[in-house]
């Protein structure tokens, strides 16, 4: 079993399984594309996986509700979660890497929110994610370099990918003394 730690997020994933981490930190990538968190060749796809947490022990609460309403009013979808699929997807083609379909997973961390917050805004969410990703522009993108794609919860997530379970970690203690 191999873990991946995003934030408080921790993935576990079986020995077998081909992944990496495409939006490494410290690692040389090309100025000004942004890349999704994690890659996931399976037999018959490519699974792009791009972690957000707005419900983060660290984020404060007037945070978590600006991001909330961010995601709600499609500015995340459209300035992080779209331009990242487009550009993790030109990344990998540049590096020969698209064979295979590829398949947009995002996975948002919304525990903190209450339940009927969390559907609605999950309902429509996938539609209008996969909108923006086909037609950036005035004329729809006449390549379709995303097959499909899926947003979910960390409890979707767990039922969807058992095999690959998320949990939330708790975050580090604090130093005694030290500045907060």
């Amino acid at each position: 079993m191999k873990l991946y730690k995003e934030a408080e997020l921790e993935f576990s994933f079986p020995d077998g399984l081909d992944w990496h981490e495409l939006d490494r930190q410290g690692v040389k990538l090309p100025e000004q594309m942004k890349l999704v968190d994690i890659v996931i060749e399976r037999d018959e796809d490519v699974l792009l996986v791009e972690i957000k947490d707005p419900s983060n022990s660290r984020s404060p609460d007037d945070e978590q509700k600006k991001y909330f309403k961010r995601l709600s009013d499609n500015t995340v979808l459209k300035h992080e979660l779209t331009p990242k699929a487009r550009n993790s997807y030109t990344f990998l083609h540049l590096m020969e890497k698209d064979e295979k379909p590829f398949k947009y997973i995002v996975l948002i961390g919304l525990e903190v929110f209450d339940s009927e917050s969390q559907k609605a805004l999950l309902a429509g969410f996938k539609d209008r994610l996969m909108a923006d990703i086909s037609c950036e522009t005035d004329i729809p993108w006449r390549r379709k370099h995303i097959a499909d794609c899926v947003v979910l919860s960390v409890d979707i997530w767990n039922k969807r990918f058992p095999d690959w379970p998320v949990t939330r970690i708790a975050p580090a203690a604090a130093i005694e003394g030290a500045p907060a």
